[in-house]
């Protein structure tokens, strides 16, 4: 049967580092992130650490199931709960630092595992990495913060959930190539528009189209990059450093492999992702990089230049990691769960497919692939010493 468990919320206060602001609310001179901590009744000296780069994943199914199962989990939100818009990922790193420094120094906890769900594993591998061997004194814009000042307390264990590479990664995989004006999305190419029923190139997809598509995926992630650094120099020739420019990305929800289900194929449903019908979110206002700053862009969506690279900083993370991968998922395809395995440079690794599961595990039907899922999490966590026998689920 399963166990009780408590849920308490809780802030972490810490004084900001920033030399401008770049979230709305809070006392002015100190970050303030707000934690749950999900405690069943047995004592544990060992907790599992959720954090997103923006967040919203308290209630997730995993994150009860394993608190349900007997383990301790605090999910912590960071300053940019809900809105990316203006996200540095350095900064992500710092909240993310503040949290494990906090369970480890207050709340009393011996081992910290982070558990990187979805956003979160490129973000807990950027963390790991500099915590072991930090090397990061400015975002990719050139501020702040510097990372090596930070005394970042490495983790004990790494959880991979359903993870993809990067958000800079991921973006331009789902990028809309065919989108060449940035001021005026219905200027297009034809042959690259994946949702105009009159292009030539249709699922089934050739591999040379394919290959065509990704690379002007690229190009067009750098040509925004090239028009952000620009508009950056211009404000700083201007006497301007520190102003910033918001702008919209149109178009960041094209995947062929959301037609094409012969694509890093998985059990996900062909015609849908997500967020929903990919034709339909691909312009709307909830789309992958809709709305940023240039500082934001450079931090997490510029394929060249953002860090939180999951394979680049996996290669440091140095200790055991778990990967696990849901075999219906629509966000984090294969593809993206043996790059991670692959590229961690620890012997102690471990990858699972969860047969059937999607993404989130939602909805009573996924409740087997859910139970599946925390009980690899929970054999896994028992073989190192970090938790008790299992508790029924």
């Amino acid at each position: 049967m399963s166990e009780k468990y408590s849920r308490k919320t809780y802030l972490i206060v810490f004084e900001d580092s920033s030399t401008y602001r770049d979230t709305y609310g809070g006392v002015g001179s100190h970050v303030s992130l707000e934690a749950q901590i999900l405690t069943p009744d047995t004592p544990s000296d060992t907790v599992l650490v959720f954090m997103h780069p923006i967040g919203g994943g308290a209630w997730l199914p995993m994150t009860n199931a394993l608190a349900r199962a007997g383990h301790h989990v605090i999910y912590c939100n960071s300053r940019y709960r809900g809105v990316d818009s203006a996200l540095n990922m350095e900064k992500v790193v710092e909240d993310l630092g503040a949290c494990v420094a906090d369970a480890r120094h207050r709340l009393g906890y011996r081992n910290v595992v982070l558990a990187g769900w979805s956003g979160g594993g490129a973000l807990s591998l950027y963390y790991q990495q500099q915590a072991r061997n930090p090397t990061v004194t400015q975002s990719p814009a050139g501020d702040g913060p510097d990372l090596t000042t930070l005394g970042l307390s490495p983790a004990d264990g790494m959880l991979l959930l359903a993870a993809h590479v990067s958000r800079h990664g991921t973006l331009t995989e789902w990028m809309d190539p065919a989108v060449l004006d940035e001021n005026d999305p219905d200027v297009r190419d034809p042959e690259l528009d994946l949702y105009d029923p009159a292009n030539p190139n249709q699922p089934p997809y050739s591999a040379e189209f394919v290959t065509r598509y990704r690379q002007a995926q690229i190009d067009r992630n750098r040509r925004i990059t090239k028009w952000v650094k620009q508009t950056l120099d211009d404000l700083a020739a201007s006497g301007r450093p520190q102003e910033e420019r918001g702008f919209v990305t149109h178009g960041t929800m094209a995947d062929p492999r959301w037609l094409d289900p012969a694509l890093d194929p998985n059990d996900r449903q062909p015609g849908t992702c997500y967020l929903g019908d990919p034709r339909v979110v691909n312009m709307g206002p909830v789309g992958l990089a809709r709305f940023s700053t240039l500082r934001s862009w450079l931090s997490q969506w510029s394929y060249d230049d953002a860090l939180a690279d999951g394979p680049r900083c996996a290669a440091d993370v140095g200790v055991p990691t778990l990967v696990i991968g849901n075999s219906a998922d629509d966000a984090c395809t294969p593809s993206h769960t043996r790059r991670l395995f692959d590229a961690v440079g620890h012997a102690d690794k471990t990858m699972v497919t969860i047969a059937g599961a999607t993404h989130y595990y939602g909805g009573p039907d996924q409740r087997p692939q859910l139970n599946e899922a925390v009980g690899v999490v929970t054999g896994w966590l028992r073989d190192r010493g970090w938790a008790r026998d299992p508790v029924g689920s």
